[in-house]
């Protein structure tokens, strides 16, 4: 079967990846931070070189600023929750996952910045937005639903000049954009471990400026100040409570480290040039809908005709892996005009190639035709 379910997680990852995962758990499984023992003390360079390769990648002057998470939501929860979570107004956009718009809703105090029909949030309508009592900026670097690429740089210098925190979804951009935490004006950066970086699933962190500013989400056993009951401010032991998933984040370095040698900049172009294969396919017939901006990554949504997304999936079963619905992001469906049924999204990676697109586009145009007629 086809996969271009990318957006949601790769599955075939470089083989460096699996190798480091397998070598962690059976040669290696030593508890970082919990003895000074070989295994203990391997698992805890794992960490360091994970943080060193993923600085590398973003730009980051601080590696020890980075702090692994299970996924990207846990890191937004943290860095929302962390900032915001004693009170005060942030700025959320309307193409933000539910990552984001769900710790919003439940502080309550926050204001959704429109976007156009194409999924783009234009940076003027943000600064409009921010108020006095305003804690936090959070923006998601690139739509999960169609992919459009938002103005960071552009609210990162808004953000410095109201002196306000602004916190990036990478979600959908680390490993197939450079991401430049200094150039950003980054504060915060919540990236996910198992899609572009090509990680291990359970894998994502967060990247923090100023950690002494922003609260830990959990609290618990680091490895270091044992003897008192305050969690330590060290990074990254103030966000690393608990067992670590060493393996994972052993095998997310494999991940990072192929991304830095092939660079984001060639592999991004690569799967756009794939997705815009299949993107000018689709606007070329009669009977398809395609949504979002040309300044994408390699996400393409879309609905057949008058049918439901979910409808045009079930008759892509067993052919292509794709996904359709609401994307944890109905504020984005709200935007594009999809609202009522959701899109279907496909969403190429390195490991797809030019025949997979035209592939994809041949079952489409089935679809399409077997519609009409």
């Amino acid at each position: 079967m086809l996969y271009l379910d990318n957006a949601a997680t790769t599955v075939k990852k470089p083989f460096a990846v699996y190798a480091r995962l397998i070598k962690s758990t059976v040669f290696g499984g030593g508890n970082a931070g919990r003895g000074g023992h070989k295994r203990s003390m391997e698992a805890a360079r794992a960490i360091v070189d994970a943080q060193d390769l993923t600085a590398r990648l973003f730009n980051i002057p601080e590696p020890q600023n980075i702090a692994f998470t299970q996924n990207a939501t846990y890191a937004l929860n943290t860095a929302i929750f962390g900032t915001a979570g004693e009170g005060g107004h942030i700025v959320v956009t309307a193409m933000e996952h539910n990552s984001v718009l769900r710790p919003a809703h439940r502080l309550g105090n926050y204001t959704v910045v429109a976007a156009d029909r194409n999924g783009f949030v234009h940076a003027a309508d943000v600064e409009r937005a921010v108020r006095e009592d305003t804690r936090l900026i959070v923006c998601t670097h690139a739509s999960n639903v169609c992919g459009t690429i938002q103005p960071v740089y552009e609210i990162g210098r808004i953000a410095k000049k109201r002196g306000i925190p602004f916190l990036i979804d990478a979600a959908q951009t680390a490993g197939c954009l450079e991401i430049d935490a200094v150039r950003m004006n980054a504060d915060m950066i919540a990236f996910s471990g198992h899609k572009g970086l090509m990680g291990p699933l359970g894998t994502g962190g967060l990247y923090i400026k100023n950690p002494e500013r922003v609260a830990p989400l959990a609290v618990g056993g680091t490895g270091s100040y044992s003897e008192s009951a305050v969690q330590p401010d060290i990074m990254p032991d103030k966000f690393h409570s608990g067992t670590m998933n060493t393996p994972a984040i052993a095998a997310l370095g494999a991940g990072v480290k192929y991304v830095l040698r092939h660079g984001a900049k060639y592999i991004g172009e690569y799967e756009k040039r794939l997705a815009d294969i299949f993107k000018e396919s689709l606007l070329n017939m009669d009977n398809v809908t395609v949504y979002g901006s040309d300044n994408s990554v390699a996400t393409v949504a879309f609905n057949v005709g008058t049918l439901g997304s979910e409808e045009t999936f079930e008759r892509l079963r067993g052919k292509a892996a794709v996904r359709a619905g609401y994307h944890c992001a109905p504020l984005a469906h709200r935007a594009l005009g999809t609202e009522a049924g959701g899109a279907v999204r496909a969403s190429f990676g390195v490991f797809n190639t030019k025949a997979d697109a035209e592939r994809m586009t041949d079952y489409v145009y089935r679809v399409s035709k077997n519609l009409k007629g």
